[in-house]
């Protein structure tokens, strides 16, 4: 399967096809997670039919996978109405959900409906974490319950933790609550600005010491003498690859119709409303500025020694001040998994005799 969807991606970003997409059908949410990017007041979301013709459009234009998010997907009346006509069209669907919500009737239609997933975010094992985290009592407990209503069902559910500061001594215990449902799990340390550049939240992010037990947890990230070897010589191959799907074969639509590269790339190439999708892709400059983007002409990073195997996000970069400069986020994670300075942390980090600081622990403590 791993060598088909690469097949697949290779030939889409050949033929500049939006192979995947994002689609947000409400940023309004019956939670109020303390470290949510998003504003959860509704500003004129686009109606069911607008749903609809954005989706013919996206299929038109080659899209197979489609996530639908929010917000919460089901404070919409309407969901249902456009997930069936979703699956009409043929998506492979992924749906995001905290899965309060979710009943039977609402399990079993997601079952006739033969979702891909549904992720769930759990923050924590414990109620007091979690519903301190979503500001909803009782969420976990609901959340749990609509879990085990769509796994009797044979839906295939992942649960999704976001880890932070209120949350970073419990991912444990989600994996072993996932596996006691019998559903799978992932883990995110990315905590990420609000979408109006509020970086405020970044305060919530974990690093130091709590980073780097993550990223050396055998558990979570399987080998860890290969995850957090030293990084390999840089190529020629790593200094002109795409750096990530944003833009090239991936995109995200809000529920107010406006087209951006990525979910985490708060980026305005377009709005569907005023314009087609596809022109939007194919021919808007921000997309296209977003398109040229390649390793070996960023500043800094073209000159780090992880550039080949950094997870740099230009998304976070845009919203760190440039979308050519590094994403401190991923400079720590590269130094945690490796115990090796990235060349941003070797530049703003530095003694006032103009020399690097020698001592890496020193590094990480003032880049978290």
């Amino acid at each position: 399967m791993n060598v088909l969807m690469e097949e697949m991606n290779r030939r889409a970003l050949a033929l500049g096809i939006p192979l995947g997409a994002q689609l947000d059908v409400t940023y309004r949410c019956n939670e109020r997670c303390v470290h949510c990017y998003l504003d959860h007041d509704d500003h004129g979301e686009m109606t069911t039919a607008e749903m609809k013709n954005v989706l013919d459009q996206l299929a038109d234009s080659g899209t197979l996978f489609l996530t639908l998010s929010g917000g919460e997907v089901f404070m919409r009346m309407d969901f249902f109405e456009i997930l069936r006509y979703a699956r009409e069209l043929s998506f492979c669907i992924k749906i995001k959900t905290n899965a309060f919500m979710i009943r039977e009737k609402e399990a079993d239609l997601l079952r006739d409906m033969d979702v891909s997933s549904v992720q769930v975010s759990i923050y924590s094992h414990r109620p007091e974490i979690h519903d301190a985290i979503t500001l909803l009592p009782r969420s976990l407990e609901r959340s749990i319950k609509g879990i085990r209503l769509l796994q009797q069902r044979g839906v295939k559910v992942i649960i999704a933790n976001v880890l932070m500061r209120q949350n970073i001594a419990d991912y444990e215990g989600v994996r072993q609550l996932a596996k006691s449902l019998g559903v799978e799990s992932t883990i995110d340390p990315t905590i990420t600005p609000k979408m109006d550049g509020d970086r405020s939240l970044l305060d919530m992010g974990i690093g130091g010491k709590e980073l780097r037990d993550v990223m050396r947890n055998a558990d979570l990230v399987g080998n860890v003498d290969e995850f957090c070897a030293t990084p390999p010589p840089v190529s020629d191959e790593d200094l002109d690859t795409v750096p990530c799907s944003a833009s090239h074969t991936y995109c995200y639509i809000s529920p107010y119709g406006d087209v951006f590269p990525c979910v985490q790339f708060p980026l305005p190439t377009g709005n569907v409303r005023q314009q087609k999708f596809l022109d939007i892709w194919r021919y808007s400059p921000q997309m296209n500025d977003v398109r040229s983007i390649r390793p070996r002409e960023l500043p800094v990073c073209s000159t780090c020694s992880h550039i080949g195997t950094c997870t740099r996000c230009p998304g976070l970069a845009y919203m760190q001040g440039d979308m050519r400069g590094p994403s401190v986020q991923d400079c720590e994670k590269s130094y945690a998994r490796t115990g090796i300075p990235s060349a941003n942390m070797k530049l703003r980090f530095t003694a006032t005799d103009g020399h690097p600081v020698e001592h890496p622990a020193h590094l990480i403590q003032i880049a978290c």
